[in-house]
């Protein structure tokens, strides 16, 4: 671990041990849902008294959730952009410990906080923090590792590079000493590998795109067929990638690298590093970390955050039955949501492309139709989705997606939304590659209008040649 990130760690596993109870607030995310349970958890096994609060976003509203009481408030997968608002609310820095990994907002109260950007690391979420500050607690709570590996996860920590790097990659690996991850080091790019039937997981694959499979069940299938492998069990249900021998893996992969070749595509993001529990049943979304991840967040994005809360406490009952609800359910109004966005269109402007939902899907999930969206269409130019928020009428939530090959032509979502969101009174952040923003509705063409330029300049930055 970098020595300035370990200092920091030290220190706030200290304030937190010092405390006579605490108060967890906590994003509704899969990265906020991980955090709030590796730090609820091990605060319960050293016999400190703790409570949780989950929020959508920290905004004036949001802070009515905040207890005036004597806990010690820990802000966690946000706070360090939102400072001046705890400052606002009255709260001090000697009742407040912020654990966040997004960009900080200067503030006169010196909170305490541990933030992956101070050490410049980017490719770690706020789950990795909470498991080193839990470890810096109880250095024998490695069970709780592989929380922190799905809220990585969840949070595109492993996209970049097909799998976790840095502090985010050692956290893996103890889990793995500890016994409740599997590590495939080559395997499969492709969500879906514990549940979904070979091809239907080869068809939505779009990160690599693979011309004549991708988006098309029915010519994966074929694809399949003719490599002569049989896809089917003995009682003749759908075989999934885990399931399969390896050499049956092999030979797949190699065709759809000859695939990706012949359509003069690399071939450098067909394989990733996947992260396996083997403390989970088998073709459940509980098996590894991408698909645990979506179910932790159909949980937040549905209102739900303390139903995967108790499913990472272990809750194998209700609280599952529950989530799987919400998870079928999820799935459904996303596949609808995609479905409008195709059949509606884009608006196109020279270094980006939108579209306003208006009211039609809940607002929580529109970043997640921008990003399956962007696949389908214009895949060089970022997607921007616009919806109506129902219970604040006059304000509209903006979601952006971008890809790899945008970051790499100087692409950073959440400077560019930072910056528009606040020409027009409203706010943004996020990460260079996922964002978010809250503007004035009355101010959505003057944003959207501002968020292009912005990103043409980055275009440009990257290639001066660029017009």
């Amino acid at each position: 671990m970098e020595m300035g990130l370990d200092s920091d760690v030290r220190r706030a596993a200290d304030l937190i041990s010092d405390a006579d109870s605490v108060t967890i607030i906590s994003h509704i995310d899969a990265d906020g849902i991980s955090t709030e349970a590796i730090l609820s958890q091990v605060l319960t096994r050293e016999g400190m008294p703790v409570e949780s609060v989950f929020v959508r976003q920290l905004e004036p509203m949001a802070m009515r959730h905040v207890p005036k009481d004597g806990s010690l408030k820990l802000f966690t997968d946000l706070g360090a952009g939102q400072q001046g608002l705890l400052e606002e609310h009255g709260l001090s820095a000697d009742e407040v410990l912020i654990l966040d990994h997004h960009v900080s907002q200067p503030c006169e109260t010196p909170y305490p906080q541990v933030n992956c950007l101070d050490h410049g690391i980017t490719r770690m979420s706020t789950a990795g923090l909470a498991y080193l500050v839990a470890k810096a607690i109880d250095p024998t709570g490695t069970d709780l590792a592989k929380l922190a590996v799905i809220g990585n996860v969840g949070d595109m920590m492993a996209r970049e590079h097909c799998g976790l790097v840095g502090p985010a990659r050692e956290i893996v690996q103890d889990g793995v000493e500890y016994g409740n991850i599997i590590v495939h080091e080559r395997d499969l790019n492709c969500y879906g590998t514990s549940t979904r039937p070979i091809h239907v997981c080869l068809a939505y694959c779009d990160d690599p795109y693979i011309d004549g499979i991708t988006n098309n069940t029915n010519a994966a299938l074929r694809f399949l067929d003719r490599l002569g492998i049989p896809l089917k069990n003995s009682r003749g249900g759908w075989l999934v990638w885990e399931e399969l021998p390896f050499e049956d893996k092999r030979k797949i992969i190699s065709a759809l690298a000859q695939q990706l070749i012949a359509h003069g595509r690399e071939t450098d993001r067909l394989l990733a590093e996947t992260y396996i529990f083997p403390d989970e049943p088998e073709r459940t979304p509980l098996r590894n970390a991408s698909e645990y991840a979506t179910l932790l967040n159909a949980c937040g994005r549905w209102a739900k955050p303390r139903v995967g809360s108790c499913i990472c406490h272990g809750d194998r009952g209700d609280a599952y039955r529950e989530a799987e609800h919400m998870l079928a359910h999820h799935r459904t109004i996303i596949r609808d949501l995609l479905q409008y966005i195709l059949e509606n269109g884009v608006t196109e402007l020279s270094h980006l492309q939108y579209i306003h939902t208006g009211d039609r899907f809940p607002d929580t999930i529109v970043g997640i139709g921008a990003g399956m969206a962007l696949s389908k269409l214009n895949w060089k130019k970022p997607m921007m989705v616009l919806a109506a928020m129902v219970d604040e009428p006059e304000v509209t939530k903006v979601s952006m997606r971008t890809n790899e090959w945008a970051l790499g032509q100087g692409v950073d979502l959440a400077q560019a939304l930072v910056e528009a969101s606040a020409a027009v009174g409203g706010a943004g952040g996020g990460h260079k590659i996922a964002a978010g923003a809250f503007i004035p509705r009355d101010t959505e063409e003057e944003f959207v209008d501002g968020v292009n330029r912005i990103l043409k300049r980055q275009f440009a930055s990257a290639d001066p040649d660029d017009s």
